[in-house]
Protein backbone atom coordinates (compact mmCIF):
# COMPACT_ATOMS: atom_id res chain seq x y z
CA UNK A 1 0.00 0.00 0.00
CA UNK A 2 1.43 3.52 -1.12
CA UNK A 3 1.28 6.52 1.48
CA UNK A 4 -0.38 9.63 0.12
CA UNK A 5 1.35 12.93 0.44
CA UNK A 6 0.14 16.57 1.10
CA UNK A 7 -0.11 19.08 -1.64
CA UNK A 8 1.63 22.05 -0.93
CA UNK A 9 -1.54 23.60 -0.28
CA UNK A 10 -2.57 21.51 2.34
CA UNK A 11 0.79 21.35 4.29
CA UNK A 12 0.15 25.30 3.73
CA UNK A 13 -3.44 24.74 5.30
CA UNK A 14 -1.62 22.62 8.06
CA UNK A 15 0.82 25.03 9.08
CA UNK A 16 -1.60 27.93 9.31
CA UNK A 17 -4.01 25.53 11.49
CA UNK A 18 -0.69 25.26 13.67
CA UNK A 19 0.43 28.58 13.83
CA UNK A 20 -3.16 30.00 14.82
CA UNK A 21 -3.51 27.64 17.74
CA UNK A 22 0.01 28.35 18.89
CA UNK A 23 -0.51 32.39 18.98
CA UNK A 24 -3.90 31.84 20.49
CA UNK A 25 -1.79 29.38 23.56
CA UNK A 26 0.97 32.41 23.28
CA UNK A 27 -1.66 34.68 24.16
CA UNK A 28 -3.60 32.97 26.51
CA UNK A 29 -2.69 35.25 30.06
CA UNK A 30 -4.08 31.85 32.51
CA UNK A 31 -1.05 30.04 32.79
CA UNK A 32 -3.12 26.45 33.29
CA UNK A 33 -5.63 27.74 30.16
CA UNK A 34 -1.67 28.12 28.08
CA UNK A 35 -0.76 24.60 29.63
CA UNK A 36 -3.78 23.15 28.36
CA UNK A 37 -4.05 25.15 24.82
CA UNK A 38 -0.24 23.68 24.43
CA UNK A 39 -1.39 20.24 25.38
CA UNK A 40 -3.92 19.79 22.97
CA UNK A 41 -1.81 21.19 20.11
CA UNK A 42 1.18 18.11 21.14
CA UNK A 43 -1.66 15.86 21.58
CA UNK A 44 -3.07 16.71 18.11
CA UNK A 45 0.56 16.63 16.44
CA UNK A 46 1.01 13.39 18.20
CA UNK A 47 -2.28 11.59 16.30
CA UNK A 48 -1.15 13.51 13.31
CA UNK A 49 2.19 11.03 13.60
CA UNK A 50 0.74 8.29 14.40
CA UNK A 51 -2.03 8.03 11.64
Amino acid sequence: MSEMGMTDKQFNGFIRFLVDGLAEAQAEIDEKKKAEKIQKILDNLQKTLED
